[in-house]
């Protein structure tokens, strides 16, 4: 397990365990440009491309190489250095980008997944399949399996692979039935009554019901995971419901803490979401053979494009409306559970700490806390943090051919970042 303890970490300006591509110099690529000329097979002089810039990366494999041997667990306590900056969000001539976009190259490998999902569950008994339709049906955005089948088709092409492989079909599967497993227990821990709009399951069917739910569906996900028959994707993902865990036993030990340190606080946020991320994207690339220097990359994506993500959830639990969020505003802040904005917020209100520590107690005091995060800069140092993050993620796909497969991937990392923009 990662420590919890470590104090000389500066995780939002630093990058762990990088990795040298040997690129020599950068293009100018436009990103419509890129997926036409990879799906075409044609390609055009960068006269023709637009304005982002995207370091390079060469494809020869060789060339690319990774200087850490740390296992996973050991990640987040190594500083090294932050890679030049490829992500330029005020880019005019660059469209919104929609994760219908994004999910377009994997559009067929999504709706058999959701084909799958619910006959994989087992109809054993009717209120658990209930409760499993209530929360599959319930507008999920398919992200983690989408990255799966990203990352399995960005990476077989590597290998000569034509196709998936079952093996990587049913890890998608399984990484979205964990992600439900806790989405369940998540509500039923922060008693929401609320999630994408539609009410939980413990609200529907009751605590016990949604208990039961969720520990089903971690135990069929196991059942299936075992069936892969790979001991490192097995390690992997069991990991990962370990890491849930502690992510909430360390969230609960720490509410209402205004001394809380931000690596905690990033900790925590892997423990609680980048952990899946990163061990969806490393299991789909050891599913397709690739070199595992390779497969270590795309955990370093999954865990920078997870804390990132992470990161921005906590943005904007301030600055949406509950009709926006699902669920009502500033609800971390209201049950002591302080995120990056009011982190950083803390270093320049006092008045923020005293409001904290007293929990709320007078009328108006959350209203009031919630106004000092905004004027603060808390929120706009917090966007710094993601952004650093979200380049760490583009950073670590340079190692992947260009590709519609790559695209999406870095895609999917600027589309995090719109959502604040």
């Amino acid at each position: 397990m990662m420590s919890m303890t470590s104090h000389n970490l500066d995780f939002g300006r630093s990058v762990l365990d990088l990795v040298a591509c040997g690129c020599s110099s950068s293009a100018s690529i436009h990103r419509s440009s890129v997926r036409k000329i990879a799906m075409t097979g044609s390609r055009k002089s960068n006269r023709d491309c637009g304005a982002r810039r995207l370091v390079c990366c060469r494809q020869n494999l060789a060339r690319c190489r990774v200087y850490s041997t740390k296992t996973p667990e050991t990640l987040l306590n190594e500083v090294g250095q932050i890679p030049p900056a490829v992500l330029n969000l005020k880019e005019k001539s660059r469209s919104p980008i929609s994760l219908a976009n994004i999910f377009e190259v994997v559009a067929e490998d999504l709706q058999t997944l959701n084909q799958n999902l619910k006959s994989i569950v087992g109809a054993e008994n009717p209120v658990l399949m209930s409760a499993a339709e209530q929360i599959f049906g319930a507008g999920g955005k398919r992200l983690r399996p989408a990255l799966v089948f990203l990352v399995s088709r960005a990476t077989a092409e590597l290998v000569g692979l034509k196709e998936l492989t079952t093996k990587h079909r049913r890890l998608a599967e399984i990484i979205e039935m964990i992600h439900t497993a806790s989405l369940i227990h998540d509500d039923v821990l922060d008693e929401s009554d609320m999630r994408r709009g539609q009410e939980t399951v413990h609200q529907l069917y009751g605590t016990r019901v949604a208990v039961l739910a969720g520990d089903f569906m971690f135990a069929q996900s196991s059942w299936y995971l075992a069936n892969l028959e790979n001991l490192e994707v097995i390690k992997l993902i069991s990991q990962v419901i370990k890491d849930f865990a502690s992510g909430e036993i360390k969230q609960a030990s720490s509410l209402f803490d205004c001394d809380l340190e931000l690596e905690e606080y990033l900790i925590k946020s892997y423990y609680k979401t980048a952990s899946l991320i990163a061990a969806s994207t490393k299991g789909a690339a050891i599913f397709s053979g690739v070199d595992g220097s390779l497969s270590k990359q795309m955990y370093e994506y999954g865990r920078n494009l997870g804390l990132s993500f992470q990161i921005v959830d906590d943005i904007l639990d301030f600055t949406q409306s509950a009709e926006q969020l699902g669920k009502p505003a500033a609800s971390d802040l209201a049950k002591g559970n302080l995120t990056a904005p009011v982190i950083f917020a803390l270093e320049k209100e006092p008045k923020l700490r005293e409001i904290i520590e007293s929990e709320f107690c007078e009328t108006g005091s959350l209203d009031e806390a919630i106004k000092l995060v905004k004027t603060s800069g808390g929120i706009e140092k917090a966007q710094e943090l993601a952004k650093e993050k979200a380049n760490l993620a583009i950073h670590n796909l340079h190692c992947l051919p260009r590709s519609p497969f790559r695209v999406a991937l870095e895609d999917m990392v600027m589309f995090n970042l719109e959502r604040f923009v």
